[in-house]
């Protein structure tokens, strides 16, 4: 019998008797409590024991003498008898649902690594995001509703309209890109007219590509680059503010005081970036037309007032009209999938980022396709 931890232990404290038999066999049996307090300061004199007979194939465990068993004490003697029944175990039926247990999380682990391996797995994978994508879906398309009948709400009481989160949002979404928007719309600029440029000199058509960049730029560069920035751009940023506002639960906190924070975190969002969308992509338009006109000037020899000239009249005003309308169609997509990844952070840190990059990734994604659609529906407008 081992030796307690010292005199004064409780009579009901855990105890592991070792009984000798000729053959070198040995019969272990447990006494007393072996639970997660009654093991607390005692299984280090257990262990030593433990480590010895628990794997011997020709020791024999009694349990019948145990007071109490939990999952702790259970585990503790799972590990010594290396993740297996020994052949000579004697145990109450009362406590045989401690280790069915830990016998059915050790089939389930070993398992796995065997799924992995069946064909059928890209399949299942195909589904569940198929699945997922579904179930995106229809929250996305329930968020859209509940704009709607916040907008309805807020033309019935126009004294509830959030003008100040509105202007807020358009000046950081709109003004305060205005930079990055100009500097990248003046380089595509350049590289537009210098490729084009290259290619008409070669037919004596140098003249052209006022109207090449003239197009190209006012009814698809423009509003394409300054929607795929603002994405990157202010789309993050909402996703980010939603989700730490989720962490914090200050959405909870918003909604048990009675304030509908759909209308003043969303439909504001929305709304500002549909105002502002088309601004900044007309803005980048406008300078990506200086800088095609700088390099055409450079590398072609077209006059400045020659290309400020023939812009209007080789561009049909359907064009601006087109350019306008994808901006305000961006700008509502960027809008609800930002916000709608920012609301579907968990409260935890890497779904935050997670949320983050996906909300970017999709809504380029998603501006590319609605560009493409709106691209063969109206290719016969304005040419």
């Amino acid at each position: 019998m081992l030796k307690r931890e010292d005199q004064g232990a409780p009579a009901d404290a855990p105890d592991l008797r070792v009984a000798s038999s000729p053959g070198d066999a040995h019969a272990v049996t447990l006494t007393g409590d072996w639970t997660t307090l009654g093991l607390a300061r005692r299984v280090v004199n257990f262990h030593r024991a433990l480590v010895r007979f628990g794997a011997h194939p020709r020791v024999s465990w009694d349990l019948s003498a145990l007071d109490k068993l939990d999952q702790t004490g259970a585990m503790i003697l799972w590990r010594a008898w290396g993740r297996s029944f020994p052949e000579k175990l004697s145990i109450p039926s009362a406590l045989k649902h401690h280790f069915a247990r830990l016998a059915g999380a050790e089939v389930r682990g070993n398992e796995r690594p065997r799924r992995r391996l069946v064909a059928r797995q890209p399949v299942v994978r195909l589904g569940e995001g198929f699945l997922g994508f579904l179930d995106q879906l229809r929250e996305l398309v329930a968020l859209l509703g509940r704009l709607l009948l916040d907008l309805l709400d807020l033309l019935r009481h126009p004294g509830r309209w959030p003008a100040r989160e509105i202007s807020a949002q358009i000046y950081r979404a709109g003004a305060q890109a205005t930079g990055i928007l100009a500097l990248v719309g003046f380089l595509i600029g350049v590289v537009l007219s210098y490729l084009s440029g290259d290619q008409l000199r070669r037919f004596g058509a140098e003249m052209y590509v006022v109207d090449l960049l003239g197009i190209a730029c006012v009814r698809e560069l423009g509003p394409l680059l300054a929607a795929i920035l603002v994405a990157g751009r202010s789309g993050s940023s909402i996703t980010a503010q939603l989700g730490v506002m989720r962490l914090n639960e200050e959405l909870d906190a918003l909604t048990a005081i009675g304030v509908p924070y759909t209308q003043r975190l969303i439909l504001s969002k929305v709304i500002a970036l549909a105002v502002s969308q088309p601004l900044v992509g007309l803005w980048t338009s406008a300078i990506a037309l200086v800088g095609g006109m700088f390099a055409a000037h450079l590398s072609l020899g077209v006059g400045y007032y020659y290309f400020l000239d023939g812009v209007p009249r080789v561009v049909p005003i359907a064009n601006y009209w087109i350019g306008l309308g994808k901006g305000v169609v961006f700008g509502v997509i960027i809008a609800l999938v930002a916000c709608h990844f920012g609301l579907r952070v968990k409260p935890n840190t890497e779904s935050l980022g997670e949320g983050t990059t996906s909300s970017v990734v999709v809504a380029i994604s998603s501006v590319l396709v609605a560009d493409a659609v709106i691209a063969v529906v109206f290719q016969h407008v304005g040419m």
